[in-house]
């Protein structure tokens, strides 16, 4: 702009004049001098760095917009597939788990070849690993976050998650092994010896080597013990009712042959 023609147009009003120098070297554009003011639209380079930033600083929702705006104003540029790992991961930082799940879910489906899959599907087993409950409680996701992890290890074994993974699911088991231990003992102290010993061995078929050998192993006998001890009551209580009944029997003969 002529600077001589600014100043006819601002005339003494010295600050309207740093008013609009400000903006003009801040880089904002008009339309004209007195038009709606236009900000230049943001780069892919600009929105990243932008929602890196906020990310982290810990300002996760934030992050989550500026990614996803990259994603809906450039989904051509390869910096939108990165900006839907960093949805992921804002949702997940968030410890909005189920919306993180489906993310990476989202992630893993569309673009199977990605070579960020492999972190993917190891978030994908975080995100069910975070919602793992105590052992007295139902642990499906503890399963599922096995299940995930597996999935990694099968098809990236050479990717540093899956031995992040192999850890983990090791961690898993134990958790599971854990919990079928607290069913059974539970089921023994019921005295359902036959519930209570169904458990203990399948615990000793799926969770071998996690610690519980030993304990396994010892209430294993001793609720087949138990089972023993409760068929040779039942057997004696069916006895006692048998001679029982054949006195009864006997007393009633007598009282017939007397007639």
């Amino acid at each position: 702009m002529n600077f001589k023609i600014f100043r006819k147009i601002v005339g003494s009003n010295t600050v309207l004049l740093i008013l609009l120098l400000t903006s003009i070297c801040s880089g904002c554009s008009f339309v004209n001098i007195f038009g709606k003011h236009e900000p230049a639209k943001a780069t892919p380079e600009g929105l990243y760095s932008r929602a890196s930033v906020e990310f982290n600083g810990g300002h996760y929702k934030k992050a989550q917009e500026s990614f996803l705006r990259l994603k809906e104003e450039y989904p051509l540029h390869d910096l939108a597939i990165l900006a839907e790992i960093g949805i992921a991961d804002s949702l997940y930082s968030d410890k909005e788990y189920a919306e993180a799940e489906n993310a990476y879910g989202d992630f893993i489906a569309l673009h199977p070849v990605n070579e960020n899959v492999p972190y993917a599907l190891y978030q994908l087993g975080m995100c069910h690993y975070n919602q793992i409950g105590d052992i007295d409680r139902d642990q499906t996701e503890t399963l599922l976050a096995k299940k995930e992890w597996e999935r990694l290890m099968a098809r990236y074994p050479e990717s540093k998650f899956s031995a992040m993974a192999e850890k983990l699911v090791r961690e898993c088991k134990q958790k599971l092994a854990e919990h079928e231990f607290y069913v059974a003992k539970f089921y023994m102290r019921q005295k359902k010896y036959q519930a209570a010993l169904s458990r203990f061995e399948e615990l000793a078929r799926e969770y071998p080597n996690v610690g519980l050998d030993y304990k396994v192993e010892y209430f294993i006998s001793e609720t087949k013990a138990k089972i023993v001890e409760e068929e040779q009551l039942r057997l004696k209580k069916i006895e006692k009712l048998k001679r029982k009944e054949e006195r009864r029997k006997k007393k009633e003969e007598k009282k017939a042959s007397k007639k």
